[in-house]
């Protein structure tokens, strides 16, 4: 393992909680009116409260940034990870693209096609970061969870919204 002096180890840590925090940030601009938005439509029985959705994603950006945070510096200055820490900045962008998409553009089939790529590339990303830091995998088996579910109800909302 290589070992980086303390500052860096911060600075990467900061970087990385930034990125995500952009990450989250973009989807909340992107739709100021996310939660009216979600209580206006047709949802199925087992949808969340619109205020369960604020808590999860705040954990779950913090366990995703700590996860590449664990990558990166087991790796920098390695040359090993480029493919593992590329798909995870792949999974941001896709992650970032969903709220747009589904609450402004309200193109629910293609926010379905985003958050099934998302879906893919956590789920490699994952597989990726196991080889690298297990500990980090298993971070973002969460996310992966909560992007399953999330994605079940995009397709019935989807359905029930045409």
């Amino acid at each position: 393992m290589t070992t980086l002096p303390l500052r860096r180890q911060a600075g990467a840590g900061a970087v990385f909680a930034l990125l995500v925090v952009l990450t989250a940030g973009t989807g909340v601009l992107s739709s100021t009116r996310t939660a009216q938005d979600y209580l206006a439509l047709r949802q199925p029985s087992w949808a969340p409260p619109s205020w369960l959705f604020g808590p999860v994603w705040t954990l779950l950006y913090a366990l995703i940034a700590v996860a590449g945070w664990l990558v990166w510096r087991r790796v920098a200055g390695t040359g090993r990870g480029r493919a593992a820490l590329t798909v995870y900045g792949v999974q941001l962008l896709l992650n970032a693209a969903w709220t747009p998409i589904f609450f402004g553009a309200r193109q629910f089939g293609v926010a379905f096609a985003d958050i099934v790529l998302l879906w893919i590339a956590i789920g490699v990303t994952a597989g990726l970061f196991a080889r690298l830091h297990r500990g980090a995998a298993a971070l973002l088996v969460p996310y992966w969870l909560w992007t399953t579910f999330a994605a079940a109800l995009n397709l019935a909302v989807w359905s029930l919204n045409p």
